[in-house]
């Protein structure tokens, strides 16, 4: 298990309402302001559970065997990454049809910046799915003594995902205006796939890795 075999599951932290409130911010009267702030706030909320959880892991392992490459402290985390992923799974399943956005999506159209920092902030600690991705990333690493650092990588693509939307304004211009909602409808509809093949590969990797 490495770094780069965990980056993939950035594509499942910003499926659903994070890049939809990020598109929907990048269509906003002041894109640039919102969605600078929305960033922020997302990389606020997804670098502190990442520590929690990777501290976490950090204790259950060193707890729980001698740290050794082949010790039971490894493959008891890399088992409890498994059933965490499988729960993101079944999450990711039963939120398939939940295409139409929430009311408060509303207030992306004129947001002020204190919104959209607190919305970033928000989005990540209070969902579910993004929870466990995190656990199970930060598991996966501090399971394999991987330094702390290994979770920056992480949590800068998550980021980068979410500013697409803003990229695409800054650099599409008015063409990127005409995009970006048939992007949001389209991630809407079927970024629960998407997810879900990510999730199984990585389901696959843990359970070779155990066997």
């Amino acid at each position: 298990m490495n770094l780069l075999t965990v980056l993939p599951l950035a594509i499942v932290m910003v499926a659903g309402p994070q890049l939809v409130s990020a598109i929907f911010l990048a269509a906003s009267r002041d894109p640039r302001r919102s969605s600078v702030a929305f960033l922020t706030g997302a990389a606020l909320g997804i670098l502190i559970p990442l520590t929690v959880w990777y501290a976490v892991f950090r204790v259950v392992r060193h707890t729980a065997g001698s740290g050794t490459k082949d010790s039971g402290s490894r493959h008891l985390i890399d088992w409890i990454v498994l059933v965490l992923l499988l729960i993101l799974a079944v999450i990711t399943f039963l939120r398939r049809k939940r295409n139409q956005p929430p009311g408060w999506m509303r207030k992306l159209e004129d947001p002020k910046p204190t919104f959209a920092f607190g919305l970033g902030v928000l989005l990540f600690l209070a969902m579910p799915s993004d929870e466990v991705t995190m656990a199970s990333v930060a598991g996966s690493l501090a399971g394999h003594d991987k330094p702390w650092w290994h979770l920056l990588p992480f949590g800068v693509l998550t980021v980068l995902l979410l500013a697409l939307p803003l990229l695409a304004l800054v650099l599409l211009g008015t063409r990127a205006e005409r995009l970006l909602p048939k992007i949001r409808d389209w991630a809407d509809a079927h970024s629960w796939i998407i997810s879900e093949a990510v999730i199984l590969i990585f389901v696959a990797i843990v359970v070779s890795d155990l066997v």
